[in-house]
């Protein structure tokens, strides 16, 4: 019975992906930024809830920037989930501009691709974020890098976070986590980390009933005269005492 209501989910998600495809190359030329930022922002809950997975944000997210929100890393679906708490524009691997369907979605939800591997490519990034949030846009990045098992929090890496300092824009910490919606025991069906495929991860997710994720804001802070380095590790025990809570 899980394989065949999985299968059902499945399907649901694909058409739902292949109408959000539509909306971004048909009605997003026409729409403002705002509107555009509220569809998606609708889509992305839409999505949970047709795959059954709950929601429950604490704190504040955030309504305007600039912001830049730094989140740790455990799943593909957090991107989703932080988009259905409140629009923010991501830093993502270029790899994801180049997925079928996934990438165009990527892109008209205004994804900035950076190449990981080039520390030119890196320098571009922060230049075209810096604009980004002078321009009172909210991004939000994954210092981590890679994603883990929610235990913890992996240590971050503070070059996007010269595009804050930069623009002197604030910081904002935020924890993930997925838990069971009964026992509020961590739930490991969303995970994305080693040897895990996406296949497996996503079927794991449909497969699991009752799986939550929890979005905790934390106070936006400015870096205060802290360099890149400081403050990333001042986020970081940020977002791991945000997970304690």
């Amino acid at each position: 019975m899980n394989s065949l209501r999985a299968l059902r989910l499945l399907l649901r998600g694909g058409a739902h992906m292949a109408r959000g495809w539509w909306t971004i190359r048909t009605r997003f030329p026409a729409l403002t930024q705002r509107e555009r930022e509220a569809r998606v922002q609708a889509w992305a809950a839409e999505f949970l809830r047709l795959w059954g997975i709950g929601l429950e944000v604490h704190g504040t997210p955030p309504a305007h920037g600039p912001l830049l929100l730094v989140a740790n890393h455990i799943s593909w679906l957090d991107i989703l989930v932080l988009h259905a708490a409140g629009f923010c524009r991501f830093v993502s691997k270029a790899q994801v501009r180049h997925w079928p369907l996934i990438g165009p979605l990527a892109s008209g939800a205004g994804t900035l691709y950076i190449e990981r591997e080039s520390r030119r490519d890196a320098m571009r990034v922060v230049h075209h974020m810096a604009e980004s949030l002078g321009r009172g846009e909210v991004l939000a990045v994954f210092p981590e890098g890679t994603t883990s098992d929610g235990s913890g929090v992996l240590p971050f890496h503070a070059n996007l976070l010269q595009a804050a300092i930069s623009a002197g824009a604030p910081a904002q910490p935020v924890a993930l986590r997925f838990v069971d919606a009964v026992t509020r025991a961590p739930s490991l069906a969303p995970i994305y980390i080693g040897d895990d495929s996406l296949v497996a991860s996503v079927w794991r997710t449909l497969t699991a009933r009752g799986v939550t994720a929890v979005v905790r804001y934390g106070a936006p802070q400015a870096a205060d005269g802290r360099g890149r380095r400081e403050w990333s590790a001042d986020l970081r025990q940020a977002v791991g005492e945000l997970m304690s809570d």
